[in-house]
């Protein structure tokens, strides 16, 4: 039976951690941990996500408007996780203020 773990981290007003993995017999089998920031009343949007929905690990990096990269991981599912946790804990200012510009180039 697989095992899930599912939480939210705030780190400020309006900015938050979403972190998901589900693991079968000690494994990680999918996952997916993004930042997110409050733009209007009740609405979030993702800033950065890594997680492995296309069956292989990514990061997904978006701006304010939308627009999409994405960077192929080179990874396994849990070295994946634990980077991409490691990355929103320490960069979260930083992609926060890039979103809110309008910057993404990755």
């Amino acid at each position: 039976m697989a095992k899930v773990a599912d939480f939210v981290v705030i780190f400020d007003d309006g900015v938050r951690k979403r972190h998901y993995y589900e693991t079968e017999k000690g494994k990680v089998t999918y996952f997916a941990v993004q930042l997110e920031i409050k733009v209007k009343r009740g609405e979030w949007k993702v800033v950065v996500r890594y997680d492995c929905s296309h069956g292989f690990p990514h990061v997904d990096k978006y701006d304010i408007k939308g627009k999409q990269t994405k960077r192929i991981l080179n990874l396994s599912f849990e070295t994946a996780l634990t980077y991409g946790d490691w990355d929103i804990n320490e960069n979260w200012l930083k992609y926060k203020q890039e979103f809110l510009r309008g910057v993404n180039d990755e």
